[in-house]
């Protein structure tokens, strides 16, 4: 975060949801980065703690620091290239959870708006008509409360705070969003990873892990 120094969760050991030879599924906590930063200060991430227990482990794609939930590595290099295809081609399918503000209607839609690095504000991103890269998403609405709406969000593109912006966009910044919203109407960012299916490595068979809801 610009200006805030990393204060990474206590290392409590891996929340381990699947593993075999070739998969190890996590459920990341919010506020660890997913790898390591620039500087010994930004170290401390999922895939250091879990290459403390798992040395072959390799990361295969990354979610928010901010960001909880489903992560999947590979245990080997021939998993790994499996499993990146499948993010690169969209050969998979990811729902996240999240809690915005205000009152969404109607019951669902979608979000495409094409986005692009906002490189005098890195790390955010902005929309751009012009340079930005496509980027869809689809919303549904899962429960209204009286000043928030609780939404599932599945991605048909993999942009950087994708999610995140595209709520802001919609006019319902997620609560907790200290970029694109309001860092004090949440104790954390209310964006979880809550699904991945993905194809297995070994055998092509579909594989659907889930990540306990934290909020």
């Amino acid at each position: 975060m610009r200006g805030v120094a990393y204060s990474p969760p206590v290392d409590a050991g891996l929340d381990i949801i699947y593993r075999d030879s070739d998969l190890l599924v996590l459920n990341k906590p919010s506020g660890l980065l997913s790898v390591p930063g620039k500087g010994p200060d930004l170290a401390d991430c999922l895939e250091a703690r879990v290459r403390s227990d798992f040395p072959d482990a390799l990361t295969v794609h990354r979610l928010d620091r901010d960001t909880s939930g489903v992560m999947i590595m590979a245990m080997n290099a021939g998993a790994q290239r499996h499993l990146g295809l499948q993010f690169e081609r969209r050969h998979l399918t990811k729902t996240y959870q999240a809690i915005v503000s205000g009152c969404v209607e109607p019951g669902e839609g979608e979000i495409d708006l094409p986005l692009i690095a906002d490189w005098p504000n890195r790390p955010m991103q902005k929309v751009c008509h012009d340079r930005g890269k496509p980027a869809l998403t689809h919303w549904r609405v899962i429960s209204r409360g009286e000043i928030s709406t609780r939404l599932q969000l599945t991605p048909h593109t993999g942009r950087s705070h994708q999610l995140r912006v595209h709520l802001k966009e919609l006019g319902h910044p997620i609560l907790g969003d200290p970029l694109y919203g309001d860092a004090s109407s949440a104790p954390r960012l209310l964006l979880h990873a809550h699904t991945l299916v993905v194809r297995h490595p070994t055998g092509g068979e579909n594989m659907n892990f889930c990540a306990e809801l934290p909020f």
